[in-house]
């Protein structure tokens, strides 16, 4: 199962993902961003998913990074 991390364009983007992904029983934790990924909002999203990430995508998010080892590597930019 892959790790992402979710960053978004406003707060409630990061509220709304985390429990749309919850709904879907995905574990999702909100957490700060990583510095060297930077958002506008400041909150992301850390979560494990084993399917095709453009099923999840939705208009709150700006970017997304699968995580491997301690790179991160953007999989979906707005």
């Amino acid at each position: 199962m892959s790790k992402y991390v979710a960053i978004f364009f406003t707060h409630s983007g990061a509220i709304k993902f985390d429990r749309k992904l919850k709904s879907y029983n995905i574990e999702c934790e909100l957490m700060p961003v990583p510095r060297k990924l930077s958002s506008n909002c400041g909150i992301g999203a850390k979560f494990k998913y084993d399917k095709d990430i453009k099923d999840i995508i939705d208009d709150e998010i700006e970017k997304i990074f699968i995580v491997e080892g301690k790179e991160y590597k953007l999989v979906y930019s707005e």
